[in-house]
């Protein structure tokens, strides 16, 4: 037998635009998150089992969390898994499908705007690490040049906020279909 399926789900959308590149940035992502597995696992056997710590594997583990979520969240958005809550979008759907055309449109802009400002408001930082040679870490012992952190940061920024700003004509068309298809007439008399 067939699986069921959701009757109420919307058509899927078009492509997103930006879909190749922040899959290129989720890749990285992903792979910076293999290395420091393999890095931590390194550091325990030769903690545990030589005597010999890795230098440093906590702190670089640190500061690359927030990159990489900064890399993965493009991609997010432009597969439409940014959290949100469906549960209450459908029963207001059922509704009204205009209303939650006009919610979806004004979550885009508000992460536009958010994320926009946040790759603003980190610009400064970032030029004032690499100005600076910013560095993690003890001097002499351990250390990592910070800008490369700092940068992920407003790139990241910036290709989510491009991303929410680009997911906003399909969200506009794909009202549109949905339109068309509740149309008894099919669009004319």
């Amino acid at each position: 037998m067939a699986a069921d399926t959701d009757l109420q789900a919307p058509p899927p959308a078009s492509r997103h635009p930006l879909d190749f590149p922040a899959n290129v940035l989720a890749s990285v992502g992903t792979v910076w998150i293999f290395l420091i597995m393999c890095l931590v696992v390194a550091d325990v056997i030769g903690r545990d089992f030589l005597d010999a710590p890795i230098t440093g594997v906590a702190e670089f583990s640190a500061r690359s969390v927030a990159s990489i979520v900064f890399l993965q969240l493009a991609a997010a958005v432009c597969s439409g898994r940014m959290t949100r809550s469906d549960f209450l979008l459908n029963l207001i759907g059922k509704r009204s499908p205009a209303a939650v055309t006009a919610l979806d449109v004004l979550n885009s802009v508000v992460g536009v705007a958010l994320f926009g400002a946040l790759a603003i408001i980190a610009w400064p930082e970032l030029r004032q690490s690499l100005a600076s040679s910013e560095f993690y870490g003890v001097q002499g012992v351990y250390s990592v040049p910070a800008w490369p952190f700092r940068g992920l940061i407003v790139a990241g920024s910036a290709a989510a906020a491009l991303c929410y700003l680009l997911t906003i004509p399909g969200i506009l068309r794909r009202h549109g279909a949905v339109a068309a298809a509740e149309d008894p007439l099919g669009g004319g008399a």
